[in-house]
């Protein structure tokens, strides 16, 4: 069976996940957009969509299932089958890793795509810009920072963010290429000093892997469509649902749609 990669396309890569495969979705089907998810019961959806409202930065919405629908115009796939993994909160504590949502799904459960920066690396790469998880064959590295996000109804949590080692002599050159991409995070919310961010130590990062900083680069920091999830670990509702950080959703969306001028 052939390896993933960025030639695979999204139909494809969904076969493959709902069969079983487990790993990161970085670099794979270039061309279309990806997605985080967020599944909660409907009695916390309102809370939810507000936060995203006033945190749109983190929390860019590309679509919102109604309860119990399981395809959207977003995917011709099934959002309980087709994320290579998923995570399941219960008081805010993961109690499980599953490959499919098959025996945990509910008819009242409300799902949300939002915006994810692996999107945008396919363009970054396009105009000469590696991207060091994918050169190393890992997951993206992520950190709880000490920005709070704006709190919604029963939700608060700190912002995450997504790191990528940049040439210094890039920078701006990815600060341009992202920013045309407000629907997937768009441009880094901090360059250089991870301590500003509250980061203690780049070689531990909360979520996903360390990555190497390299002499004549600095770590950009991007906001991360994790923070949801560090919201529900602190706000602990009963129950919530969400992709595994770095196993997104792979959509029919081509990537141009989220570009502006």
């Amino acid at each position: 069976m052939t390896a993933l990669h960025g030639g695979t396309g999204p139909a494809e890569a969904r076969e493959r996940f709902r069969a079983g495969l487990v790993r990161p979705t970085a670099g794979i089907a270039d061309g279309f957009a990806q997605a985080n998810l967020m599944v909660v019961p409907q009695d916390l959806a309102w809370d939810v969509l507000l936060f995203a409202q006033r945190n749109p930065k983190a929390l860019p919405l590309l679509g919102v299932l109604e309860a119990g629908e399981v395809r959207g115009p977003a995917v011709d796939g099934d959002v309980r089958t087709d994320v290579p993994q998923y995570v399941v909160y219960e008081d805010g504590v993961p109690v499980g890793r599953p490959t499919d949502l098959l025996e945990v799904w509910r008819d009242d459960l409300v799902t949300f795509l939002i915006g994810c920066s692996f999107t945008f690396e396919s363009a970054l790469v396009a105009e000469g810009i590696r991207i060091a998880h994918q050169d190393a064959g890992v997951n993206v590295p992520m950190y709880r920072t000490t920005r709070r996000c704006v709190p919604a109804g029963r939700l608060s949590g700190p912002l995450v963010v997504s790191m990528r080692p940049i040439p210094a002599d890039r920078v701006a050159d990815a600060v341009r290429i992202t920013s045309r991409y407000p629907s997937v995070h768009g441009a880094p919310v901090h360059v250089g000093d991870p301590a500003a961010l509250g980061i203690a130590d780049l070689s531990a990062p909360d979520f996903g892997d360390a990555v190497e900083v390299p002499p004549g680069h600095l770590p950009v920091f991007w906001a991360c469509g994790v923070t949801p999830q560090a919201a529900v670990m602190e706000s602990r509702p009963p129950l919530a649902i969400s992709h595994a950080p770095g196993h997104m959703l792979i959509t029919d969306i081509p990537d141009r749609t989220f570009q502006i001028p």
